[in-house]
């Protein structure tokens, strides 16, 4: 054997055995594939239609759902709240609440709650939270009425509210 005739067989293997298995993949493949016929394709376009329209129903849903969230808005209502309280009360002062003061609240404006809504949706935990963000001035303050109260207040409950605050002296619960 001839140095040079192993070479030519070190090239014409490899590209035999590529061509080859070019081929077999081919073949297999082709093989693999059946076409749809017509009705299945027209069922999964008529599926596909009904997903869609029902994707257009729920997001008109939720549309509207939100709109009448934003439009149900409870008003405020200040001579209501100062029969009830027996004083002046502004809207969205979260100092009404039983235990929250200028510091406190100028604490809970740090952390963007600024309204009675936002307060009465934050946890018992996040206003602990805002509460030791202020020192240790602030732990003989107990904050697990204040999103009760301040939902009262939202929802305009000022008779609740006085009761309640009447009852808990300190808002300790």
């Amino acid at each position: 054997m001839n140095l040079e005739s192993i070479n030519i067989w070190c090239w014409l293997i490899p590209i035999l055995v590529g061509v080859l298995c070019a081929i077999f993949g081919y073949l297999l493949g082709k093989g693999g594939n059946t076409p749809l016929d017509n009705s299945e394709l027209i069922e999964l376009k008529n599926q596909n239609a009904k997903l869609e329209a029902d994707l257009a129903a729920c997001n008109k849903k939720v549309a509207a759902e939100s709109l009448a969230m934003v439009s149900s808005e409870i008003p405020f209502n200040k001579s209501a709240a100062k029969a009830a309280m027996g004083k002046n009360v502004k809207l969205d002062d979260l100092k009404i609440v039983e235990g929250i003061g200028p510091k406190i609240e100028g604490l809970f404006h740090n952390y963007d709650i600024k309204t009675w809504k936002a307060l009465s949706k934050t946890t018992v935990s996040k206003c602990q939270q805002v509460l030791d963000s202020g020192g240790d001035r602030y732990k003989v303050h107990d904050p697990a009425s204040w999103p009760m109260q301040a939902k009262m207040c939202y929802e305009g409950k000022w008779k609740e509210l006085n009761k309640w605050q009447v009852e808990h002296k300190h808002g300790k619960l």
